[in-house]
């Protein structure tokens, strides 16, 4: 593995490249750049310096001034050749267009993943997905056959057909999100019987939310699919996939350095925070040619950390995953709440099979409440702990409520669990 300068010399070496293109073919970037006077050489730390960050809106307003695509496009409409969306904004999805060359710069992204989670060429791999226009499921799903996996779609497809597939093709690698994966490891546990015999599960791979990276919520997939190791990855569809989990340092994501140039930054001054402290992401891509991002602001809060492998350099890396959105933190009372933090806690009894957390506003003041399903062998004071140990976190009293079985939505995508009323 390259050292840092390496690194850092590979990094600028592509992001001189990119801007080369952006000068000569991309109109969102064209005018940004002549406006932050960068040189035809610039260096990490100008271009940190002077170019300015790029955010969601950004890219909402260029696409409603030049619908349907925008203008950050960096070739002529005929080369492109992938469509994909994200999952939704205020203002509606928001519509990526790829070349060829672009969409496997992103496979390349996913083999790191694949490589980290030790998946065999030879191994099965279920993709639990609908397969709807998200740029995860494609990439995820190409990059696996082109590597040589036998990849086996499941869109369109019941949880209890999707659960039957994986048995029948003793599939030994699962791909969704950790909400899904729990879902789905809930079936099987109920279902478990002579026909689950050829069961091959052994490792499943999540992104879409910040569970993969919770302890309490990889024990209990582990517990349900009997021993299967996870690993966490994050991405999306405005960068394409960012990271991965090493086997050596589990619950943290390492940055795919050679594709991205990830700044960590102070949300108050706009500025790099230090190892162990906490910021928003920042990312530049650098293979992803035909729809690039400079200094995406992306809205995630993570923790900056760095990673040495055994006889390997140090990678930068996000310690905890990714922590939560930084525009999803509620002020209770005078209290700093993030979701994930309170997932953490709920996360931490097993026996907790759905929960719901509703937000409402009462006197211009926030307030909170949780409802919790559980298992037919939760006791009945389970509402009670839950409740005290929310408590005890937060210094807060937060209201939980048991509900019937049933009665909360279940999620085979991103979930929703967070209610605001």
């Amino acid at each position: 593995m390259p050292d840092r300068a390496s690194i850092e010399s590979l990094q600028t070496e592509r992001l001189r490249a990119l801007l080369l293109e952006l000068r000569s073919g991309n109109a969102f970037y064209r005018d940004r750049l002549a406006k932050a006077a960068l040189g035809e050489a610039p260096t990490l730390a100008e271009f940190v310096a002077k170019m300015p960050f790029t955010s969601k809106m950004d890219l909402v307003w260029d696409r409603e001034e030049f619908p349907p695509y925008g203008s950050n496009l960096t070739y002529p409409i005929g080369r492109y050749s992938r469509f994909c969306q994200s999952s939704g904004t205020t203002r509606g999805p928001l519509p990526s267009l790829d070349t060829a060359e672009s969409w496997s710069a992103m496979l390349d992204c996913w083999d790191r993943v694949y490589e980290a989670a030790g998946v065999g060429p030879g191994e099965k791999i279920f993709f639990a997905f609908s397969f709807g226009p998200f740029l995860g499921f494609w990439t995820a799903f190409e990059s696996a056959t082109r590597r040589g996996n036998l990849s086996i779609p499941g869109g369109g497809l019941s949880s209890k057909a999707r659960l039957q597939a994986m048995v029948a093709h003793e599939v030994e690698v699962l791909c969704c999100t950790p909400t899904y994966a729990m879902r789905l490891g809930e079936l099987f546990a109920a279902h478990a019987n002579d026909e689950t015999a050829t069961y091959r599960l052994k490792k499943i791979v999540v992104a879409g939310e910040p569970g993969g990276s919770l302890p309490e919520v990889r024990r209990r997939l582990s517990d349900l699919w009997k021993g299967a190791r996870v690993f966490d990855h994050h991405g999306m569809t405005e960068t394409g996939p960012v990271t991965y989990e090493h086997p050596d340092k589990p619950l943290a994501l390492c940055v795919i350095e050679e594709a991205y140039f990830a700044e960590i930054i102070d949300r108050e001054n706009q500025t790099e925070v230090a190892p162990g402290q906490k910021g928003e992401l920042v990312l530049t891509t650098l293979t992803r040619t035909a729809c690039p991002l400079l200094r995406y602001r992306t809205g995630d809060l993570v923790e900056k950390a760095y990673f040495a492998p055994a006889g390997a350099s140090s990678g930068l890396c996000l310690e905890g995953g990714i922590l939560g959105r930084v525009d999803e933190m509620v002020v209770i009372r005078g209290v700093n709440v993030y979701p994930t933090a309170v997932e953490k806690i709920i996360r931490g009894f097993p026996e907790v099979v759905e929960f719901q957390v509703v937000q409402t506003t009462r006197q211009s003041m926030a307030e909170l409440e949780v409802m919790i399903e559980a298992d037919a062998k939760a006791r009945p004071d389970l509402a009670e702990r839950v409740q005290r140990e929310l408590a005890d976190a937060f210094t807060l009293r937060i209201p939980v409520k048991m509900v019937e079985a049933g009665e909360l939505p279940r999620y085979e995508f991103k979930s929703r669990r967070w209610v605001r009323q």
